[in-house]
């Protein structure tokens, strides 16, 4: 479960304690664009150093290197790798080529085998249009990731467009869904505007994002609330559960609950509800 993603810089170690003590279900450091040019390598030195010193069965840990085709992309792979890491962000991806190759650093250098997964990021009209041969590209690919700011930004395309916002997280939605991967909603620059958050959050749960970006620890639970199913939801889903284990009893396939037809499709639906509060 990664409701949310506390975005940590990599050269902030003041930082890390803080982040790992917050709410935050997995920690997002980014060796790319938080971290100036002549900082790479420092910031890459002292995240490494951390993960190795980092006890085991803390948060979820995430790490975005610098982009395939970058002087920093192979060193920031060994390093993370070999440190210790859940999941490496892969940025301005447009390419199948550029996972693979991420595949195979990360073959090189992960202690389990293939323990370490990968997250691509969704962040040019290109890996837009080619969400789900993205999602789809490797095995390691647990989920696509939205980047709002490369996205939107160059083109002058205004952030707090939801008509805007609706069809792009629906795009990698689908492509996720292609792939039988989880979608993640982008970051929201605008710390103190909550409310336009918390309904990006409700939005994204709407459309079947798995959780958000945070980039301040204010955003946290906001987002961690929103992609939990509710109590009626949850009471619906067990209900659905129960009745579905009657009909298969029976040898039926479709059935009715509170007046509505369930099937196959509803009875999954129910059951990954159940999944995320067991």
């Amino acid at each position: 479960m990664m409701r949310s993603k506390l975005f940590v810089p990599a050269s902030r170690p003041e930082l890390f304690a803080k982040a790992e003590a917050s709410a935050a279900d997995s920690l997002s450091f980014d060796l790319e664009d938080a971290v100036a040019e002549e900082r790479k390598d420092e910031a890459r030195t002292i995240l490494a150093d951390y993960l190795r010193g980092r006890s085991a069965g803390g948060k979820l840990i995430v790490v975005r290197v610098n982009a395939v085709g970058t002087p920093h992309f192979a060193r920031d792979v060994e390093a993370i790798v070999s440190a210790g890491t859940d999941i490496i962000n892969l940025p301005m991806v447009d390419e199948a080529d550029a996972v693979k190759a991420l595949a195979e650093a990360i073959a090189r250098y992960e202690r389990s085998q293939g323990s370490v997964r990968i997250l691509v990021n969704i962040e040019t009209p290109l890996a837009l249009r080619r969400a789900g041969s993205l999602a789809s590209s490797h095995a390691r690919v647990m989920g696509l990731q939205l980047g709002y700011a490369d996205l939107l930004e160059p083109y002058g395309i205004d952030r707090r467009d939801e008509g805007v916002l609706s069809h792009i997280r629906m795009t990698v939605r689908m492509g996720a869904a292609e792939a039988k991967v989880a979608a993640y909603d982008g970051a929201f620059a605008g710390v103190k505007d909550t409310e336009f958050f918390r309904q990006e959050c409700l939005a994204a749960k709407r459309q079947g994002f798995a959780g958000k970006s945070c980039i301040h620890p204010s955003q946290i639970e906001m987002a961690n609330q929103a992609f939990m199913p509710g109590e009626a939801e949850i009471s619906r889903a067990r209900k659905i559960v129960a009745a579905a284990a009657e009909a298969e009893a029976k040898g039926i396939g479709a059935f009715l609950v509170d007046g509505q037809m369930v099937d196959k499709p509803f009875v999954e639906s129910a059951r990954a509800v159940l999944a995320l509060v067991s």
